[in-house]
């Protein structure tokens, strides 16, 4: 690793540049302490990878596809290709996190599985590798979220998950983060966090990264079959805690010549009805880290708002923080609608239907200024059966047409 590759690396003490760290309850600290000691030489052991590779292989169907969009190819003007985590096994890229940390809880000792999740398919990821390997699951989820995204609440419970409704706060992703740090307070010993994005404490952030790094390493060897280059001019992906976006942008940190593009959820787009984190928000703590936090002028956090379940969060991982605050990515707000009429769009087009998070990557291409003949990558995160009886309520207008 050379001198550059560091930058964009967390650093002994759990930082990414002046965001991350360990500020959890004491309680919790031993917990931190033991996964900080041993994550990384359990996940880079031969066993380990020989085992989390087959599963990715022949459990969930990686590699998952890179596919060419005519559509978006010839409205834009450039080669814009879809890395289709949608057509993983139960629908998203969740399910490479949830492998990966099951394994590691595995090999630590735990028995007992908790998550949070907010539009339901990192609860839906944990559920169905809890099935696998026959440990118990609980899941917390917002009140709101559950009613938004019964398809995976109802999944989640078939496969045997206790699924408990967060009643506290806004009812959404951040209220039922608090629960599952509750949660794992009160069985600090014998209880796995198998947290669903980039966020929370160290080594979490840093984890989560390294177990969906997968999409950036198929990316380069897909366009190197594709294009006979390794590395697109341009990756985007959609940003809430950061799960999707960092083992999009994994591979491509220290390659200066991609462009990183993160898309933001901006809601009605206006103050107060957005979850656009770091283009509203300001530096604070939440979740066990120093990030960047929606919060008002006394430091209270304040509610977000997305029509979207998975990024109705205040918050953002510390790499993605730190990836804005150097400015080696950029953020672009892409609102409710914006992103209802992009997921529309890729439907009638090439009979794909995005999740409505994926939907704010689609967005933001847009609100980009291109140049010639570039090479993009959008990664569509999740496919959108969860989100039916949203799009259907929202986008009446285009059903008959």
């Amino acid at each position: 690793m050379n001198s550059s590759d560091a930058t964009y690396c967390v650093d002994e003490r759990g930082f990414f540049g002046r965001y991350g760290g360990v500020y959890v309850p004491e309680i919790l600290k031993p917990n931190t302490d033991a996964l900080s000691a041993c994550y990384r030489q359990i996940i880079e052991s031969e066993a380990f990878q020989h085992e989390y590779h087959s599963l990715l292989r022949d459990y969930v169907g990686r590699p998952s596809p890179l596919w060419l969009s005519p559509s978006l190819s010839r409205r834009y003007g450039r080669r814009v290709y879809l890395k289709r985590e949608d057509l993983n096994h139960t629908g998203a890229h969740k399910i490479n996190n949830a492998l990966g940390q099951i394994l590691l809880a595995r090999a630590m000792g735990k028995t007992r599985i908790i998550a949070e999740t907010g539009a339901g398919q990192h609860g839906l990821a944990t559920a169905t590798v809890c099935a696998l390997f026959d440990m118990p699951c609980t899941v917390y989820m917002g009140q709101v979220d559950i009613a938004r995204q019964q398809p995976n609440v109802a999944k989640m419970r078939l496969l045997g998950a206790d699924v408990r409704a967060v009643e506290s706060g806004n009812q959404t992703l951040k209220d039922a983060v608090n629960e599952a740090l509750r949660d794992w307070c009160s069985h600090p010993s014998e209880t796995f966090y198998l947290m669903g994005s980039a966020v929370g404490p160290h080594p979490y952030p840093d984890l989560v990264e390294r177990l969906q790094a997968v999409i950036s390493k198929e990316i380069c060897a897909q366009l190197l079959e594709k294009e006979g280059r390794e590395y697109p001019d341009m990756a985007v992906a959609c940003l809430g805690g950061g799960s999707n976006a960092a083992g999009t942008f994994h591979r491509f940190l220290n390659e200066k010549s991609v462009r990183l593009v993160c898309a933001e959820a901006d809601g009605l787009g206006i103050v107060g009805k957005s979850a656009a984190t770091i283009i509203r928000g300001c530096d604070g703590i939440l979740h066990g880290a120093r990030t960047i936090v929606m919060q008002d002028e006394d430091g209270q956090i304040t509610e977000p708002y997305s029509i979207s379940a998975g990024l109705d969060y205040p918050g953002v991982g510390p790499l993605h923080a730190h990836l804005a605050q150097s400015g080696r990515a950029e953020m672009v707000a892409v609102t409710d609608g914006e992103a209802l009429a992009a997921a529309y769009e890729l439907n009638r087009s090439e009979g794909i239907l995005p999740a409505i998070e994926s939907a704010h990557a689609l967005g933001a291409l847009g609100k980009l200024a291109w140049k010639q003949e570039q090479v993009v990558v959008v990664t569509l995160s999740g496919r959108g059966d969860k989100d039916i009886e949203t799009y259907l309520k929202h986008c009446s207008k285009y059903i008959n047409q």
